[in-house]
C-alpha cells in the first residue's frame, strides 16, 4: 500500500532528523533534550523517585547549576513555604516508562543516576520518537477509514515534510505536542470504534485519553467535544434529540468514561493538595487569557512566531473546509473542536509561543486537507494549481527546520520582523548587516557619503561608569555586568547631525558569551525630544561577537521623521551575568 511506504519514508526522515541531523540528547544546557518547558514537565519524576522531595525541592539549585536546562526553577514558592511546579503532571506520567529504563541503565552503567544525565536525555528523546511514530502509524489507519490509500499517503507526507510536526516529532519531542498528537489520534480512533460498536472497552479508553490530555494541558478538556458530537453532520432539533437519546441509552458507558477521566486528572489534584494544601492551584502566575480580546489574527500571522507564517501548509486546512463541508464526515465535532481550540490558544496572552500549540490538533485539521487532496486527485486543473504550492511549502518547512538548528543558522524567530523575514527566507547565507535586521528592522545599503564624526569617547577620562581591570586598550574600558546593568548615556545634540543616517560604533570584547537571546546585552540608539522618546533601535551584540573575541561593531539608524533634539547611545544588559567590555565609542552622521 502506498500509505504504508509513505509512512516508512516519513519514519526515516524523523529518525534522521532526531538522531543524525540534530540529536538533542547529546546537547547540553538550554539545547538539551530536557530543557526549557520540558524541564518543568519532567521535574516530577526525579523529585518523586530520586530525591523524594516534591515539597521543598532542596536539590533544585544544584540541578539547574549542573545541567542548565533552563535558567530558573519551573515553579514557584507557595504561601505555605512549599514549592509548586508550574506545569501539570501528564507528561511525567507518559515519560515514566522511559525514565524508568534510563534510571535502571544509569545505575548499572556508572552514569550519574540523578535524572538528568545522558541516559535520561537519550531515553526521553527516544520515547518522543517512539510515540511520534506510533501516532503517525495509527493516524494512517484513521485516514484509511474515511479516505483512499493514495489520499492517506499524501496527507501523511504533507504532515511530516510540510508542517512543524516534523520539528516537534523528531527534534523537540520532549515537548507536549507530538505526545498529545498521538493521544488525539487514539481518541479519534476509539471514538470512531465506539460509534460503530458502543462498548465499555471503547468508553473507558475515551475517558482515559481525555483524562490524560487534560492532565497534560488542562485546556485539553475540550477534547470531550469530539466523542460527544461525533457523527453529527448538521444541527437541528431532531439531530440534538437523537444524540441525547443515544447518550442516555449508553449512560453507564458515558459515566464510566467520565469516572476514568476524573480519576486520571485527580493525580494533579492530589499533587496540588499535597504541596499547597488546596485542591486547585493556578500555577501560571500573571500569565493568563484575554478571553474578550483573543489574538486571532496576530497568533496566525506575525513574523515573530506566527502559526501560518511559519507553517503555511496549514492554509490548505482552511481551503479544504469547502470540500470537507460538502463531503466530509463528522463535521460538527471536528469544526467545533477546532474553533474552540483556536479561540483558547489565541486568547493566551503569550501568543508568540508559535504554531507548536496547534500541533496536537493536526489529527483534526488534516481532515479538511484530506478532503482537499481527494478533490485535487479528481481534478486535473486543481492538481496544477495546488501542487506547486505544496512543493514550495515543503521546501520552506525543510529549510526552516534546518535553519532553526544549523550551527550558523540565519533564523531568529524570537525577534524576527517582516523586513528580516523577507530578506532571509529560503536562503542559507546572509551578510552580518542583514542579521542586524533581527533586532534593528532597518539597514543602510550602499556606500556612506559625507561621513562626519560627531562624538568619540575612549573612556580614559570618564569617571562615571563601571570599569574593568583588563581594558581593551589604554587604561580604561567600560564593563557591563551585574549589578551594573546599563552604561551611562552618551548624547549629541540634533544640531550637529548633517546626514540622514546615524552610525554608532564601539570596540567590544566578551570573555564569556551570552547565548540566551533574551538575556543578550543590547547596543541602543535613542532619539528624544524634550526628554520624550521619539525612536529607539537596538541590536543584541552577542549575535555578532564570539567568546574571547575583540571586534568593532557598528549599527546604522535612520533619522526619524518626527522632530527630535538629542541622539543618545548606551549599552544595557538587564538579565545577563556575562561581562561585556566596551571601548572607543564613536557616533557618526552620513548620507
Amino acid at each position: 500500500m502506498l500509505s504504508r511506504v509513505t509512512f516508512f519514508i516519513c519514519a526515516a526522515l524523523l529518525i534522521y532528523e532526531g538522531f543524525v541531523f540534530y540529536p538533542k540528547w547529546e546537547k547540553t544546557g538550554t539545547e538539551a533534550e530536557i530543557s526549557w518547558d520540558s524541564v518543568g514537565y519532567y521535574w516530577y519524576l526525579p523529585s518523586v523517585f530520586i530525591y523524594k522531595d516534591l515539597k521543598h525541592q532542596e536539590n533544585k539549585d544544584s540541578i539547574l547549576n549542573k545541567y542548565g536546562g533552563q535558567p530558573y526553577f519551573p515553579g514557584f514558592k507557595y504561601s505555605n513555604g512549599n514549592y509548586v511546579l508550574k506545569y501539570s503532571s501528564g507528561m511525567s506520567l507518559m515519560y515514566l516508562p522511559f525514565f524508568t529504563a534510563a534510571h535502571i541503565f544509569a545505575k548499572a552503567s556508572g552514569f550519574p543516576a540523578d535524572g538528568y544525565s545522558l541516559p535520561y536525555q537519550f531515553a526521553i528523546q527516544l520515547g518522543g520518537l517512539i510515540i511520534s511514530l506510533l501516532g503517525l502509524w495509527y493516524f494512517r489507519k484513521l485516514l484509511l477509514i474515511y479516505y483512499s490509500d493514495k489520499v492517506a499517503a499524501i496527507v501523511i507526507f504533507i504532515l511530516v515534510f510540510g508542517t512543524n510536526y516534523l520539528n516537534y516529532a523528531a527534534i523537540g519531542n520532549a515537548m507536549t505536542h507530538c505526545w498529545l498528537f498521538t493521544v488525539y489520534v487514539f481518541l479519534l480512533l476509539n471514538t470512531c470504534y465506539f460509534y460503530r460498536q458502543p462498548s465499555y472497552k471503547y468508553a473507558i479508553r475515551i475517558g482515559l485519553l481525555i483524562g490524560l490530555a487534560t492532565l497534560t494541558r488542562p485546556t485539553e478538556i475540550i477534547s470531550c467535544i469530539i466523542p460527544l458530537l461525533w457523527g453529527l453532520e448538521s444541527v437541528s432539533a431532531k439531530v440534538i434529540r437523537e444524540r441525547f437519546a443515544f447518550l442516555y441509552q449508553h449512560i453507564r458507558k458515558l459515566l464510566a468514561a467520565l469516572v476514568c477521566a476524573i480519576l486520571l486528572f485527580s493525580v494533579q489534584l492530589v499533587y496540588w493538595k499535597y504541596v499547597s494544601g488546596h485542591w486547585l492551584v493556578y500555577s501560571y502566575g500573571d500569565q493568563g487569557f484575554s478571553w474578550f480580546h483573543p489574538h486571532v489574527k496576530l497568533y496566525a500571522f506575525n513574523y515573530k512566531a506566527g502559526w501560518l507564517t511559519y507553517s503555511p501548509m496549514l492554509i490548505f486546512a482552511f481551503i479544504g473546509l469547502i470540500p470537507f463541508l460538502l463531503k466530509g464526515k463528522n463535521k460538527i465535532a471536528m469544526l467545533s473542536f477546532f474553533l474552540l481550540n483556536y479561540y483558547i490558544i489565541s486568547a493566551w496572552n503569550l501568543w508568540d509561543i508559535g504554531g507548536r500549540a496547534m500541533i496536537q490538533s493536526y489529527p483534526v485539521l488534516m481532515f479538511p486537507i484530506a478532503s482537499l487532496t481527494d478533490s485535487m486527485l479528481n481534478s486535473k486543473y486543481l492538481k496544477w494549481v495546488l501542487s506547486p504550492f505544496i512543493v514550495l511549502f515543503i521546501y520552506f518547512n525543510l529549510w526552516l527546520t534546518y535553519e532553526e538548528h544549523a550551527a550558523n543558522g540565519i533564523l531568529g524567530q524570537e525577534t524576527t520582523n517582516k523586513k528580516y523575514f523577507w530578506a532571509t527566507v529560503g536562503r542559507y547565507h546572509v551578510s552580518e548587516d542583514t542579521k542586524k535586521l533581527m533586532d534593528a528592522n532597518e539597514m543602510f545599503e550602499g556606500t556612506p557619503k559625507n561621513m562626519k564624526l560627531l562624538y568619540q569617547n575612549n573612556f580614559e577620562n570618564d569617571t562615571n561608569a563601571n570599569y574593568t581591570s583588563a581594558p581593551i586598550e589604554g587604561k580604561r574600558s567600560i564593563c557591563l555586568s551585574k549589578p551594573y546593568t546599563s552604561t551611562p548615556v552618551y548624547s549629541v545634540p540634533a544640531s550637529l547631525i548633517t546626514g540622514q543616517w546615524i552610525r554608532v560604533e564601539a570596540a567590544l570584547y566578551t570573555p564569556d558569551k551570552e547565548w540566551n537571546v533574551w538575556e543578550m546585552p543590547q547596543f541602543i540608539v535613542r532619539f528624544t525630544n524634550k526628554g520624550e522618546k521619539v525612536k529607539e533601535t537596538e541590536i543584541r551584540v552577542s549575535r555578532f561577537i564570539e567568546q574571547g573575541e575583540r571586534r568593532d561593531l557598528y549599527m546604522d539608524v535612520e533619522k526619524p521623521s518626527a522632530q527630535f533634539d538629542t541622539v543618545s547611545v548606551f549599552f544595557a544588559s538587564f538579565n545577563s551575568n556575562k561581562e561585556l567590555i566596551i571601548d572607543n565609542l564613536r557616533i557618526y552622521s552620513f548620507d
